[in-house]
């Protein structure tokens, strides 16, 4: 039969199938030129850059083995290419290349077998160094550089030791660079781009380089040696100084100046295509830099501020409408974590770029679009997005009460994750029907026998069912957490995460108390005697046993009836006033622990007094007195008995009485009056916060064909209409609210005329924020010139007080008049 060839069709794998057929495939070094071929041809014409990917090239050749004939990588190249271009392939084609070649191989040629040699030298050196050298040799770096390039000073401003550990940096980046060069070349590439950043000048970079062979030169008497330090570091800034003059980008040089109008000046010469891009990646080469979080983790946030509003304008022409949202989530995924962490008052401009309302209004309601569909789901494979799960982990309970937040959180809750958790939370709400079944219903004083098996059953179903279901759920909860290192220290007690959710650790509270009801349990430890007492009786067991059983069990009922509480969640409301009375209980915690406080020092003082009372014989009856006093249960003849026994003590519980029902009682009232007043504001936020928090947990668990179904229903690919006819973006919900709800009185679409090429720039923006601002500067410069031309006209000086007509004093006055005049 027939065998499918497959012909090359690039560069790359033409070579490979000439070189193969003319007997040079085995040649590893051949396919080591090939990956670095693209940055030589590309940069021909840039001698500068051809030099420098010429050095690299001859670092990694040095590490190849046996033989290099590198006119045998020619007769390749040429092969190649004429075999892929036959028709267009002539005279010219050939000595075009041949030409490229021959200065290619005379460059690499004159350092060919050099960088072994050199290595060994400066390794040699390296390792001779004293501590004491070491220390010099970083001083006097910094000393003879300061002296050439004073201005240096102004760049490096960090401390002695800082600095000298650049310099130490900088002797490893040597030697690191004739052992792994095309790692290097990725490292340096990405510290160049962190420099841009910086606004470090590139003029400093050679006499740094300069002062650093001449320390190294006093250092050594090993010319080869001293010749591979200025080699390698040479290369090094060469190729830091491309890195940063590739990636200054105006944008970045507006970034650095923290300057918004700055930034709108930048991006305003962009082309409309790539106007997100300029603001989202910088690449040099294999390595990018993000502007955007550059601005974010150097402080500059007025600027981000600027550049998150600037990609989340929608801009539309005739053709086609332009909007950043899926640019920005596509470069940066975990942007909503990011700005949670760095930078959380940007969150309210993130969020607000989300959402495009209507000016118009029809019947009272208002077109609103909400694009969230990147809060919802992975735009790269599609799974859950995280966002919600990091807005949690912020717990800004104001930012969660966002209009975009809860429009796609109460989505998910309603179509998602609702009915598992209902599911959940009914089978927990069947265990407490059968746990109040075998505890509180039935076991009468003398239960029949069915009674008796009743019970047996409801209890056998609890342990079975409801406590080793909780032993399973806490096991994988801690193992989740200590498969993923989620322990928390706290008073150096190492602790899994997942105890500082209440549920959770009320749960691990529940099931140690169902294990001792089961140790405890009677009808277990009655089987023995069932012949004497009956089957599943209760009786056999000692007073003193059933009433630790009787404890147990009355504490098992109290924390299902607690745990149930979360099932307020479905209703915000309810959910709000629980959280309250959450925070509200706190203080009436801090009451009580005062009031034990006095109790048992007023027992204790009382206790000590010299009197014949009962009731204050010792301090544990003391408290008792001292406790049923403040909840009006002493009798009151009582208190006669007491000022004829002792006046003092008399004294003591009229102090303490004023000290608990004066005193901590309104305290407590003032106290939950404030705590009410400040959790109020917030409580709505705090109960959205519970339910993403179970959100998260539910939609994690959901199969993947649920999850599709789910997105599917969604709709994101159909776009939204802005008003009738006019058919917008995709990848959002719209709703309708009241008109009067978020009164908008200009459209937040900007529409441009002219030419819809994608590579033009967008046209001046007349809603832009800056424009006032200009027009204000234009009207004061015109002004002024006015005032110049009248006063020359006069033949005489304009009076100083016709100075501040402008607006400015006189001597700024001048200064604006002279610039009015040059232009």
């Amino acid at each position: 039969g027939k065998t499918n060839v497959k012909v090359p069709t690039s560069f790359n794998e033409m070579f490979l199938f000439n070189a193969a057929v003319m007997g040079l495939g085995e040649n590893g070094w051949m396919a080591v030129i090939l990956e670095q071929f693209h940055n030589i041809v590309t940069n021909v014409a840039n001698s500068y850059r051809l030099q420098e990917e010429c050095d690299v090239l001859t670092l990694v050749l040095d590490k190849q083995p046996g033989q290099i004939q590198l006119s045998e990588f020619k007769a390749v190249m040429l092969a190649s290419l004429r075999s892929l271009v036959p028709k267009e392939w002539d005279s010219d084609h050939e000595v075009a290349w041949n030409w490229l070649w021959e200065n290619v191989e005379r460059l690499i040629k004159s350092n060919m077998g050099k960088p072994g040699q050199q290595e060994k030298a400066l390794s040699r050196f390296i390792a001779s160094l004293t501590s004491e050298d070491i220390f010099l040799l970083r001083k006097q770096i910094y000393q003879r550089f300061f002296q050439i390039a004073p201005a240096g000073q102004d760049h490096f401003k960090q401390s002695t030791t800082r600095l000298y550990f650049i310099a130490d940096k900088i002797i490893e980046m040597t030697m690191e660079m004739y052992q792994q060069p095309r790692a290097m070349v990725e490292d340096i590439s990405a510290l160049g781009l962190r420099h841009v950043g910086y606004a470090i000048p590139t003029e400093l970079f050679a006499p740094f380089v300069s002062c650093a062979v001449e320390t190294v030169r006093d250092k050594t008497t090993d010319a080869v040696a001293e010749s591979a330090f200025r080699w390698s570091l040479t290369l090094i800034s060469k190729i830091l100084v491309r890195t940063i003059l590739e990636g200054s980008t105006i944008v970045m040089k507006a970034i650095n100046t923290n300057s918004a109008r700055a930034l709108r000046k930048a991006i305003a010469i962009a082309p409309r295509s790539k106007r997100a891009t300029e603001l989202l990646n910088i690449t040099v080469g294999t390595q990018s830099i993000s502007p955007f979080y550059w601005a974010i983790d150097s402080g500059s946030l007025e600027c981000a501020k600027a550049m998150i509003e600037d990609l989340l304008t929608i801009r539309a022409d005739r053709d086609k409408y332009y909007y950043g949202v899926d640019e920005l989530f596509t470069r940066h995924p975990e942007v909503i974590q990011r700005v949670c962490n760095s930078a959380p008052k940007l969150l309210w401009t993130l969020l607000d770029g989300l959402v495009w309302r209507s000016r118009q209004a029809f019947n009272g309601k208002r077109r609103v679009n909400f694009y969230v569909r990147n809060l919802v789901q992975d735009i790269a494979d599609g799974n859950f997005s995280m966002a919600l799960e990091w807005l949690v982990e912020r717990n800004d309970p104001k930012i969660i009460c966002h209009s975009a937040v809860v429009l796609f959180a109460d989505l998910l809750w309603t179509r998602m994750a609702q009915y598992d958790f209902l599911l959940g939370r009914c089978y927990f709400l069947f265990c407490l029907c059968v746990f109040i079944t075998g505890q509180a219903v039935l076991g009468s004083a003398e239960p029949s026998m069915a009674e008796r098996a009743a019970i047996f059953v409801c209890r056998i179903f609890i342990y079975l069912g409801s406590m080793c279901r909780i032993l399973y759920c806490q096991i994988r909860l801690l193992y989740d957490d200590i498969k993923n290192g989620a322990i928390v220290r706290t008073y150096k007690i190492p602790l899994p995460q997942y105890l500082f959710n209440l549920q959770d650790s009320g749960s691990l509270v529940l099931m140690w108390v169902l294990v001792l009801m089961l140790i405890q349990e009677p009808i277990l430890h009655c089987l023995a005697y069932s012949e004497q007492f009956g089957l599943f009786a209760t009786s056999c067991m000692d007073p003193g046993a059933k009433e630790a059983y009787a404890v147990f069990s009355g504490l098992a009922m109290l924390l299902y009836w607690l745990l149930l509480v979360n099932l307020s969640i479905f209703s915000m409301q309810i959910s709000a006033f629980v959280l309250v009375c959450g925070r509200v209980l706190v203080e009436v915690c801090l009451f009580l622990m005062a009031f034990l406080f006095l109790i048992v020092a007023f027992a204790t003082a009382i206790t000590a007094l010299h009197h014949s009372l009962y009731e204050f014989t010792s301090v544990d009856t003391g408290m008792v007195t001292l406790l049923e006093i403040t909840l009006g249960m002493y009798p009151t003849e009582n208190y006669k008995i007491m000022m004829e026994e002792s006046v003092w003590v008399e004294i003591a519980v009229i102090i303490f009485t004023i000290l608990v029902a004066v005193v901590l009682l309104n305290l407590l009232v003032a106290q939950l009056n404030m705590a009410y007043k400040l959790a109020h504001a917030d409580m709505e936020g705090y109960a959205r916060l519970t339910r993403a928090s179970i959100i998260v947990t539910t939609v994690e668990q959901v199969s993947r064909k649920r999850w599709r179904k789910f997105l599917a229903s969604m709709n994101f690919e159909q776009r939204l209409e802005f008003n009738e006819g006019d058919i917008g973006l995709a990848g959002g919900i719209q709703v309708y609210e009241a008109s009067n709800a978020n009164p908008t009185t200009v459209d937040t679409v900007r529409r441009f005329g002219g030419s819809t090429a994608p590579n033009m720039p967008w046209p001046q923006d007349p809603l832009a924020e800056d424009q006032g601002t200009d027009r204000l500067e234009k009207l004061e410069k015109l002004v002024v010139k006015a005032m110049k031309t009248i006063t020359d006209k006069k033949g005489g000086s304009m009076p100083t007080g016709l100075s501040s007509a402008s607006g400015l004093p006189a001597s700024s006055s001048a200064s604006a008049s002279s610039q009015g005049g040059s232009e």
